[in-house]
């Protein structure tokens, strides 16, 4: 049984750019208890007043499983166990769980620390000894290990040795600088479950890009505890990733952990409530769990794909709870185009005729810059239109749009609309903070009374991008629109050297969507 650590909400939200507050840590702590993880090391009690408060309000969470751990350093130099205001903080918390660092590499020993070497190994024995007699779990993490071993292996391995003999429930051996490679990692490992009668663990950083593999050979070669974090979050270039170290240790090594094939659906989805909860993006093309990760994009690929999903998907996305889809693009051929029409609720497969068509019209919009990647709405749009299926739901008669700069600095920016609904004829005007927001404002001024569920449609998000930079302001603009209605999110472009038309355009096509595919709750009333 290998034992899962997670360490984001500490080491994690070393990362640059990544802060959360108490209260997120504890949304956190209970979806990872969801996912099955066994412990989850909360923060170091003794660094910040967040982490105190995360700590107490922890006693609070009804977890079915997981372990609240505690995070903090041995002993400091020339000080008793018990007199040490660290390892009182740690005991403080409450936490069954503790984990403690402290150093494996000689140089740190005597140039970071500046004590002696037996010091340092008298540090953590009564450390762990101490922490041991109040009844507690206690990790031990040999920090720089890797890098110690290399240097020193006697005296790496005496260290381990010390919170082995003193009662440690697992000693971990930390590659804090990221830079040891797997085939390393396997030989050492390896020689310590020979040397060392103690359940053995890793912790592994990114900085070589190695830290999965680094984590999954370690296993191999007799680690039963592997810390790691969500999304691989950490510092520098983050921590070993544990979306993509779960599903390899259950699906590809066939090693059993807390995280059962039920629990394992919920991977994508506890992943991707994390980098939201941090305000971060969900990564595209993270193994696994992102949106690309089982996307098919070639046209060779999308039809072999079709007829055999194992062709270019290494597992069922299912299983880690993510979705294969079909990317159309001008590399696609009439078994993509076939199977993201599907998706989208139309059969193709008996209209080859409408299938080349569109196919031809996608390669030549992307010449000019249009990109259908991440802008399925208006794919379906000019699906619809192709099949004679689409009603557009206004026509435009002209907008204008007058911006103003005033004396006292501000920025006015005013559209007028004219459209026409249902055979009239609406002139609505609308202030904004820019072009787009005005231009959206007055369409719903104009449109509204006749669609309530244009309400519950937002613009989440508005990218441009300048295609021939070498034309400078004459340059072709492509303009994409990500918009949502609390229920799903869509995605649509425009394209033009007038970035106010490609806007509009892009704007168009996201309203016209989402009044086609209206929100669950709001068609129901």
């Amino acid at each position: 049984m290998i034992t899962l650590y997670d360490t984001t909400l500490r080491d994690g939200t070393q990362r640059e750019g990544l802060s959360l507050s108490a209260e997120d840590k504890l949304r956190v702590a209970q979806r990872l208890d969801d996912l099955g993880i066994d412990y989850i090391e909360g923060g170091f009690p003794g660094s910040n007043p967040k982490d105190i408060e995360f700590f107490e309000r922890a006693k609070s969470l009804r977890l079915s499983h997981a372990v609240i751990t505690a995070f903090g350093t041995t002993r400091r130099k020339d000080i008793s166990a018990a007199d040490d205001e660290g390892l009182r903080a740690l005991l403080d918390t409450g936490c069954q769980a503790l984990c403690i660092f402290g150093k494996a590499w000689n140089v740190h020993v005597t140039e970071t620390l500046r004590t002696t070497l037996e010091e340092n190994l008298a540090m953590v024995a009564d450390s762990v000894t101490f922490l041991k007699a109040q009844g507690r779990t206690v990790f031990f993490d040999a920090e720089h290990f890797f890098d110690g071993y290399k240097a020193d292996p006697s005296y790496a391995v005496a260290v381990c040795r010390a919170a082995a003999e003193a009662g440690a429930d697992a000693v971990v051996m930390c590659d804090t600088n990221g830079g040891t490679l797997p085939h390393e990692v396997a030989r050492i490992v390896a020689e310590m479950t020979a040397t060392l009668d103690v359940p053995l663990g890793v912790h592994a950083h990114n900085d070589a890009a190695c830290a999965v593999a680094n984590s999954l050979v370690a296993v191999d070669a007799g680690c039963v505890h592997v810390q790691g974090t969500m999304n691989g979050y950490g510092e520098r270039a983050g921590n070993a990733d544990l979306t993509s170290i779960i599903p390899a240790l259950s699906l590809k090594m066939g090693a059993e952990t807390s995280v059962d094939a039920d629990r394992l659906r919920l991977l994508t989805e506890v992943s991707h409530f994390v980098a939201e909860t941090a305000n971060l993006s969900p990564y595209p093309q993270q193994p696994y769990v992102g949106a690309s990760a089982f996307a098919h994009k070639g046209g060779v690929h999308a039809s072999a794909a079709a007829r055999m999903e194992a062709a270019y998907e290494h597992i069922d996305p299912a299983v880690v709870g993510n979705l294969a889809r079909v990317v159309v693009s001008e590399l696609a051929g009439r078994a993509s185009l076939t199977m993201k029409a599907k998706e989208m609720g139309i059969d193709l497969t008996t209209d080859q005729e409408t299938v080349v068509s569109v196919l031809d019209s996608i390669k030549e919009l992307e010449h000019r810059g249009y990109s259908f990647e991440a802008a399925d709405a208006s794919l379906e749009i000019m699906l619809r239109k192709k099949l004679g299926t689409y009603a557009p739901f206004f026509a435009l008669e002209s907008f204008r749009c007058i911006m103003e700069k005033r004396e006292d600095g501000k920025v006015m920016t005013e559209a007028t609309i004219k459209i026409h609904v249902e055979g009239h004829r609406y002139i609505a005007t609308a202030e904004g903070n820019g072009p787009v927001n005005a231009l959206d404002k007055a369409l719903r001024i104009a449109i509204g009374r006749f669609y309530p569920n244009l309400d519950a449609i937002v613009l989440d998000d508005f990218k441009v991008r300048v295609l021939d930079e070498k034309k400078g302001t004459g340059a072709v603009t492509r303009v994409l629109i990500e918009s949502a209605d609390g229920d799903k999110s869509w995605g649509t472009v425009g394209v033009s050297e007038n970035i106010i038309e490609a806007s509009w355009e892009a704007l168009v096509d996201s309203v016209e969507w989402g009044l086609s595919h209206p929100k669950q709750d709001s068609a129901a009333e």
